[in-house]
């Protein structure tokens, strides 16, 4: 990899302004002084210091968000705020989030830089299972626990059984397979009922670390991305 594209990548400055950084002679590979942005490096194995600071090399990043309400869930926006809004320190590693929360759901919302990442945990075939809290505004029924599991019909065909685990009388946990545009709500409107408060709890075995705070991240570890591989 060339220095100026390993440097810009992590962060260091845009292409213009690693040049500048160079010119100056504030950069060394393995202790030695390099000027030249086309100078090829292993970002693996060769170390390198910016102005005195050790450089790391981070390639993919997999990042826990506990997603406030109020943001959506893309990369950019010229009205509102985004996800990405709230993850500053990765930004120039072209992170974008897994799937999609609703601007008014909060909770467990991924992400990465990882293409195949994205695509082994949202892609229909895979059947990722994610799980969320509902506040309704009437009370869960057995009934409405037996049609979950039954499966529904929704406006655009049926959907595939879900389980619906009543916490108290307008609280439930309710567990998707597919990820249908505002599945839950919709369900929930085909039992007469309307979601009031959405949070996701939980995808696939990943839940939502309880210790995040609203519009809180973390790096997600390597016991944590084992538990996404159903």
């Amino acid at each position: 990899m060339r220095l100026d594209k390993f440097l810009a990548n992590m962060g260091v400055g845009t292409r213009t302004d690693v040049k500048q950084i160079l010119k100056k002679g504030s950069v060394t590979v393995n202790d030695k002084v390099e000027k030249s942005p086309k100078t090829q490096i292993n970002p693996d194995i060769d170390i390198i210091f910016v102005n005195g600071e050790k450089i790391a090399y981070i390639n993919n990043i997999y990042v826990m968000l506990n997603k406030p309400k109020g943001y959506i869930s893309a990369t950019h926006d010229n009205s509102v705020q985004t996800v990405i809004d709230l993850i500053p320190e990765y930004q120039h590693l072209d992170i974008f989030p897994v799937g999609r929360l609703d601007k008014d759901t909060e909770g467990l919302l991924l992400i990465t830089n990882d293409g195949q990442f994205n695509h082994d945990l949202m892609s229909p075939s895979k059947h990722v299972s994610k799980t969320y809290e509902v506040v309704s505004s009437t009370p869960i029924t057995n009934e409405d626990i037996l049609a979950f599991k039954n499966g529904l019909e929704l406006s655009d065909g049926p959907i595939k059984p879900a389980e619906l685990v009543k916490v108290n009388d307008n609280v439930s946990h309710v567990t998707i397979f597919e990820g249908k545009y505002h599945q839950v709500k919709r369900m929930f409107h085909v039992i007469e009922n309307e979601v009031l408060e959405l949070k996701r709890l939980k995808i696939a075995n990943l839940a939502l670390d309880e210790n995040l705070q609203l519009g809180e991240y973390r790096s997600l570890t390597d016991e944590e991305l084992k538990l996404l591989q159903q």
